[in-house]
C-alpha cells in the first residue's frame, strides 16, 4: 500500500480499485476539533496528562462525545483506542457513542457504602429514583464518598449533602447548588503567623535529611493509608536510587468508612502541605505529584488555592507541586494504581518487585506518602518527636487518627492513643446511639472484615490485629448494633470489591463476583467459600483480592448463625 502523492495528499492506494479517500476508524470532526483546542488552550498536550484533559472536556460538556474523545486524541497524538481504554475505566467518565443520549445534566450519586447503607442509603435512592424525572437528573449508587459521619451522604453534582433526604435534594435542586461548598480553614497567612514553614525553611539552609529521618523513626511514625511501614526508612530507599526522583502523595482515601485524610485537609492543608515539601527536600524530589480523589471536589479546591499561594509566597516554584485529579477508581488507592494513573493510564496495579522507590512514577525513584502521613511528618518536625512518642496506652505508642462512623452519638475524626479498644473509641464517640446495643465493629474498613463486641480488649493498632485475623488499616472503624446484620454487612464489602476490582487478574475479577453470588444464598457454601477465599488470597496481584475474603471469613467465624 503507498500513498499516491500525485493526486491527492492523504489518499491512500491499495493497488486494487480508487482506494479510500480517509484512514479507517473515526473520522475527526473539524467542531469537535475546534471545541478541544480551544478547552486544552496553551496547556502542554503530554501523555500523562489525559486524564487531566479527559476531566476538562467531562465538566464543560457533561460527557465524553466520541467526537471529542477523537479529536483529544488527534490532539495529544495518540490513538482513538487507548483514550478509550483510558475514560472506559474510570467510573467518573461518561462515554457516549454516535447515537446514543448523553446522559442529563445533573447526575447524583448516592452513596451506598457500609455506613450508609445502614443509616438508610437504600431508601434514599429509591425515593429519588422514584421522585426525579429520569430524563433531567440521573440518580446512581456510588461507593464511599469519604463522609461516613454524616450519612447518608449524596453528591449533587459537585455538591455533597449531608444527612441527606429527598427534601433537602429538593430544595437544593431548586436553588442550583451542585458546586462544593468550601468550608472556613487555615490559610497560609494564619498558618504562617504560628510559625508555619519555618521548619521547611530552616531545613533548606542547611538541614540534616537522615537527622530528621532518625526524628520520625524515633517518634514511631508509620505509614499510615494502611500498610503501616515505618515512614522515615522510605526515604533511605529512595536516595539510595539515583535521581531524578519525585514524591507521589496519595490522597486516593477510598476504603469505606474512612475519611481521616479528608478531614485534615478541610481544616489544616498547610500541615499537609508543609510535610509534602519536608519529605520533597528529603529526598531531592524534582517535582511532587499529589494525587486527590475525584470525591474530594472540596480538598481538590482548596489544595488547588494554597498550592498557588505558596508559589506566590515564593517557598515552591511554579509546578513544583502538580495537582492531579482521580477518577473515581477504589484501586487507585493502591501506590503503583496511582502511579499508573498519574502517567495518564488505567489505574492497573503493577507487579512487584521492582518496588515504586526504585522504579515509580515515570521509571523514577519514587517516594510514596499517604496524606495523613505527612500532616504527621510537619507536626513531628515542629514540635519534636515526643508528640507521638510519649503518648502510651496498653503497651502501645503514639496517636491515631479513627474515622469512626455508624451506630454512635458523635461520629467523626477522634485522635486518640494507638492502644484504644473499641470500647474506647466508641466512648470518646459519644457512646451508642439510644436502643441501640453494641453487637459488632468494621476495624478499618472493609479489607479487615467485621468483628463481634465480645473482642473488646483488642488495641486497634499496626501489629495487634493480625493474631485475629484482621489488621487496622487505615483505622476506619465502623460499629454496628444489635439492629444490624453481620450478614448484610458483610455482602456490602464484597459488592463493593466487586463493583472496584481492576479487573487485571482473575482471582480478584471472577473471585468477587462469584463470592457475592455465593453470599446471596439462603445458606452459605461454608467450603466452597473457603476455597474461593483461598485462591484469591493467595494468587491476586494486589491488596484488593487479597484481603476482600475478609469479611466471608470474619462472619463465618464470629457469626455462624446469620449464614
Amino acid at each position: 500500500m503507498a500513498l499516491d502523492g500525485d493526486k491527492q495528499d492523504g489518499v491512500w492506494k491499495s493497488g486494487r480499485g480508487r482506494g479510500r479517500a480517509t484512514p479507517k476508524g473515526r473520522q475527526l470532526d473539524d467542531a469537535a476539533a475546534a471545541d478541544i483546542a480551544a478547552l486544552l488552550g496553551d496547556r502542554p498536550r503530554r501523555r500523562d496528562l489525559l486524564i487531566e484533559h479527559l476531566h476538562l472536556v467531562q465538566d464543560a460538556f457533561g460527557h465524553l462525545s466520541a467526537a471529542h474523545m477523537k479529536a483529544l486524541a488527534d490532539e495529544m497524538n495518540i490513538p482513538m483506542a487507548e483514550v478509550w481504554e483510558v475514560a472506559s475505566f474510570y467510573a467518573h467518565f461518561d462515554l457516549v457513542r454516535e447515537g446514543e443520549t448523553p446522559p442529563p445534566a445533573l447526575t447524583i450519586r448516592v452513596c451506598d457504602s457500609l455506613s450508609c447503607q445502614i443509616a438508610g442509603a437504600d431508601a434514599l435512592a429509591q425515593a429519588l429514583s422514584d421522585g426525579l424525572s429520569p430524563s433531567e437528573v440521573r440518580v446512581l449508587r456510588a461507593p464511599c464518598m469519604g463522609r461516613c459521619d454524616t450519612a447518608p451522604v449524596l453528591e449533587l453534582g459537585h455538591n455533597h449533602i449531608d444527612h441527606a433526604t429527598p427534601a433537602k435534594v429538593t430544595e437544593a435542586i431548586a436553588a442550583g447548588a451542585t458546586h462544593p461548598v468550601i468550608p472556613d480553614y487555615e490559610g497560609l497567612a494564619t498558618y504562617r503567623a504560628q510559625g508555619g514553614y519555618d521548619t521547611l525553611v530552616s531545613l533548606r539552609d542547611g538541614g540534616d535529611w537522615e537527622q530528621v529521618q532518625e526524628t520520625l523513626l524515633s517518634a514511631g511514625l508509620r505509614g499510615l493509608g494502611g500498610a503501616g511501614f515505618p515512614a522515615g526508612r522510605k526515604w533511605g530507599f529512595v536516595r539510595g536510587y539515583p535521581g531524578p526522583r519525585y514524591l507521589a502523595v496519595n490522597g486516593d482515601e477510598g476504603e469505606p468508612g474512612t475519611f481521616k485524610d479528608r478531614y485534615y485537609l478541610e481544616r489544616t492543608p498547610h500541615l499537609i502541605l508543609e510535610g509534602t515539601l519536608i519529605a520533597a527536600w528529603a529526598v531531592e524530589a524534582e517535582r511532587v505529584y499529589l494525587y486527590m480523589r475525584d470525591e474530594y471536589p472540596v480538598s481538590i479546591e482548596i489544595l488547588r488555592r494554597e498550592i498557588r499561594a505558596l508559589e506566590d509566597e515564593g517557598l515552591v516554584d511554579k509546578g513544583f507541586i502538580d495537582l492531579r485529579r482521580g477518577a473515581g477508581a477504589y484501586i487507585c488507592g493502591e501506590e503503583s494504581a496511582m502511579i499508573e494513573s498519574i502517567e495518564g493510564k488505567r489505574g492497573l496495579p503493577r507487579h512487584r518487585p521492582p518496588y515504586v522507590a526504585e522504579v515509580g512514577l515515570f521509571g523514577r525513584p519514587t517516594l510514596e506518602h499517604n496524606v495523613e502521613t505527612l500532616y504527621w511528618v510537619a507536626r513531628v518536625c515542629r514540635e519534636g518527636h515526643e508528640i507521638l512518642s510519649s503518648v502510651e496506652k496498653n503497651g502501645r505508642k503514639g496517636l491515631r487518627s479513627y474515622s469512626v462512623s455508624g451506630r454512635v452519638r458523635a461520629p467523626g475524626v477522634h485522635l486518640l492513643p494507638a492502644g484504644s479498644t473499641i470500647r474506647d473509641i466508641i466512648e470518646a464517640a459519644g457512646g451508642m446511639l439510644p436502643g441501640h446495643a453494641f453487637k459488632a465493629y468494621q476495624p478499618g474498613g472493609p479489607s479487615s472484615g467485621l468483628l463481634p463486641a465480645s473482642m473488646d480488649d483488642i488495641p486497634l493498632d499496626f501489629d495487634t490485629l493480625q493474631p485475629h485475623g484482621t489488621f487496622i488499616g487505615s483505622a476506619a472503624v465502623v460499629v454496628l448494633s444489635d439492629q444490624d446484620s453481620a450478614r448484610d454487612a458483610a455482602l456490602n464489602m464484597l459488592e463493593f470489591f466487586e463493583k472496584e476490582s481492576c479487573g487485571q487478574c482473575t482471582p480478584c475479577r471472577v473471585g468477587c463476583e462469584k463470592a457475592v453470588k455465593l453470599m446471596k444464598a439462603d445458606t452459605w457454601d461454608r467450603p466452597l467459600l473457603e476455597e474461593l477465599c483461598q485462591a484469591m488470597a493467595d494468587a491476586s496481584i494486589c491488596g484488593l483480592g487479597q484481603a476482600a475474603p475478609n469479611p466471608i471469613r470474619s462472619a463465618i467465624r464470629h457469626f455462624p448463625d446469620e449464614v
